[in-house]
């Protein structure tokens, strides 16, 4: 890996384009370096669990609506959306902005954490759309999501979004362009350009995870996604971008991050490096926030020591800045407490979700969020005695670059109204890599079944999980076919709709 610093020019400085950060991501997304056989298996992993989320989402709100509008846009040689027949295909960036939505809309999916945020895996519907409407390989699909990856996890780890309350979004525009743009084997050029107005179109404010957090929350990423894809089209036809996008005096460094003195450095592999920074990121067990996932392990943990809730007096999540400042009391949020707070909101609160998991021992992504579930009184009481606190031992641990050290989770204390107190702390969800158990593929079969459990027949689960895992090897009409259908539920806005414009 090679550290490059960027950092605001002036007008009249001279920034030579090889100098430029979002160059060095195309010169990136341009070096055909073969995927390892631990990132190839990682890769198909990652396809098979958007898909179990996004099923298991697919007749909520969101993914409807989406569907609705994708299916407004139909094309013979385009790409599939998620439940819907293989015979019907839709223009890419509609089955992208209608499979993403999918996909994020349970927050089930993969993560990276680090200086900012991602779910990494929303890379991955707009690069597969694009290659069943190009008619791609399953070799140039690995290639374009192994470099998606590469960049957003990096870009992660070194640019903070959130702390200029800029979405982390932001982050994922570049990388699906770069993405694509290495999938297609596109010039360098081209892909620079793309990278800069993906970022250009893609940046908007945090306001869509603070608050009262309604469903923009999972049109977001496929939002980015379609933008990332028509920002390729357009360069591939030889327009170009805002330029210098990062550095410029008047670009995203200086007047939407840390403005015209600072810098910023990032990492990335060097030409002939492999691509690795998928293996670094990590999925869920529990539909829930990241920053949840410890503690509800933590929770389950905790149970088995208490007999009665009503005897607990106050419980003390002490954890990283992270958590404390987005799910935790530390964001000042109201809904965060509230019994009638969306589904949305109630899982970015850590309070909601401790007292969920510590009452329930078990975490659903239906049941453990039904307002009537949410208004239980008990319940209600339990989650009004629970705050959070930062803690600088865990702050340091979230930003850890030793793997062996880094940690996600908190030490909890629950002080009961005898005097007595329960301590017990978790560093690491159970699933991460580096956790009690480990995910590995059997895992990500073992999710898929459940989540698609009534919705997909055996033999299309089946069939979908033995073309997947041949992704490397896999022709573009094999490609054709990722994608899930439901045939043992009805799908909801399965068919045109007359309720909007389109």
């Amino acid at each position: 890996m090679k550290n490059h610093n960027v950092r605001v020019y002036t007008s009249k400085e001279k920034l030579r384009r090889e100098d430029q950060l979002a160059w060095k991501l195309a010169e990136l997304a341009a070096d055909p370096v073969p995927a390892e056989d631990q990132v190839v298996d990682m890769v198909i992993n990652r396809v098979i669990d958007n898909a179990s989320v996004a099923i298991a989402a697919i007749n909520r709100s969101p993914p409807a609506a989406a569907r609705a509008q994708a299916i407004a846009h139909p094309r013979e040689s385009g790409a599939t959306v998620f439940g819907i027949s293989n015979k019907q295909k839709f223009d890419a960036e509609w089955a992208a902005w209608a499979n993403g939505t999918a996909v994020r809309e349970l927050d089930y999916h993969d993560t990276f954490l680090a200086a900012d945020y991602a779910h990494p895996g929303d890379n991955i519907p707009p690069l597969l759309a694009v290659a069943q409407q190009m008619q791609k390989s399953g070799r140039e699909l690995l290639d374009g999501v192994v470099t998606a990856y590469e960049i957003q996890i990096n870009l992660v780890r070194s640019i903070c979004l959130h702390e200029h309350k800029i979405d982390h979004v932001a982050h994922l525009g570049p990388s699906a362009a770069a993405g694509i743009g290495a999938m297609l084997r596109l010039p360098a050029e081209i892909i620079y350009q793309s990278v800069q107005q993906a970022l250009h179109v893609t940046t908007s404010t945090r306001q869509s995870r603070k608050g009262e957090i309604s469903s923009w929350k999972a049109f977001a990423p496929s939002h980015a996604g379609k933008l990332a894809i028509e920002a390729v089209d357009r360069c591939m036809r030889g327009e170009g971008a805002p330029s210098p996008i990062y550095e410029g005096e008047d670009g995203v460094l200086a007047w939407l991050l840390s403005g015209p003195e600072a810098s910023y450095t990032v990492p990335l592999p060097e030409v002939g490096e492999p691509k690795r920074a998928i293996l670094d990121s990590f999925t869920k067990e529990h539909s829930a926030e990241y920053q949840s996932q410890a503690l509800i392990d933590l929770a389950f943990r905790m149970k088995q020591k208490i007999s009665d809730f009503e005897a607990i007096d106050r419980i003390v999540i002490h954890t990283s800045h992270h958590t404390h400042y987005v799910i935790g009391t530390g964001a000042g949020d109201p809904q965060k407490m509230d019994p009638s707070a969306s589904r949305e909101t109630l899982d970015h609160s850590i309070m909601y979700i401790f007292a969920v998991a510590l009452q329930d021992g078990e975490w659903h992504h239906i049941r453990s969020y039904r307002p009537e579930r949410a208004s239980r009184k008990d319940t209600v009481r339990l989650w009004q005695k629970i705050e959070t606190a930062e803690d600088p031992k865990w702050t340091a641990r979230y930003h850890e670059s030793d793997p062996d050290k880094i940690a996600f989770g908190g030490r909890v204390e629950i002080r009961m109204k005898d005097g007595s107190v329960i301590n017990d702390e978790l560093a690491l969800a159970n699933a991460h890599s580096k956790g009690g158990k480990p995910f590995a593929r059997e895992n990500y079969i073992h999710k898929f079944r459940n989540l698609t459990e009534g919705l997909v027949s055996l033999g299309e689960q089946d069939r979908f999980l033995n073309l997947v895992q041949r992704l490397p090897d896999l022709g573009a009409s094999e490609i054709e076919e990722i994608n899930v259908v439901l045939d043992e539920a009805t799908l909801e806005n399965g068919t045109r709709d007359k309720k909007g414009i389109f």
